[in-house]
């Protein structure tokens, strides 16, 4: 299955923009470097999740209790965010840039960023890429390599499907 704009724009609008602090999520497979999960929290909302070489464990997915997409990063080495805060993030995606606000927020203790978004043109573009960097008013904070992505997020369409 191919991502198209119809679907992205029917997910995004049946599906935001904070994953829950506590969170169980339920496995549902598996797409080259990334975990397809589902979401109970976020009314079984799909994403797709990675843990990095620098520590950064990253979901991109779907929240259908408030509509909308999230790109939700932790990582140790950042206990300076406080919670509930915003900040203002940029994206790099290959070097196509993106202005964000990002929440602060904590799961199990390990700080992290929140950024919400609900235009799908970013979904297409992170599926289209090969390394996005996230940089804050102090410089880079974290560059991952997006291999595998865009499979992974046909996966995470497929299993929101599922879940209707």
């Amino acid at each position: 299955m191919k991502i198209s704009t119809i679907t992205v724009a029917l997910f995004i609008g049946a599906v935001s923009t904070a994953p829950a602090l506590a969170q169980s999520l339920e496995h549902w497979g598996s797409s080259d470097y990334w975990d397809v999960m589902i979401d109970p929290s976020l009314g079984d909302g799909c994403l797709i999740q990675s843990e990095f070489n620098d520590g950064s464990v990253v979901r991109i997915g779907f929240d259908r209790v408030q509509g909308g997409g999230y790109v939700t990063a932790f990582n140790m080495a950042w206990g300076d965010i406080q919670e509930n805060e915003w900040y203002p993030v940029q994206f790099a995606l290959d070097g196509q840039d993106y202005d964000a606000e990002a929440r602060g927020m904590y799961l199990n203790d390990v700080p992290g960023a929140d950024i919400p978004f609900d235009n799908p043109d970013f979904l297409f573009d992170i599926a289209a890429k090969y390394t996005m960097t996230l940089y804050t008013e102090g410089g880079e904070v974290m560059s991952i390599d997006l291999t595998g992505s865009s499979k992974a997020l046909e996966a995470a369409i497929e299993c929101q499907e599922e879940m209707g």
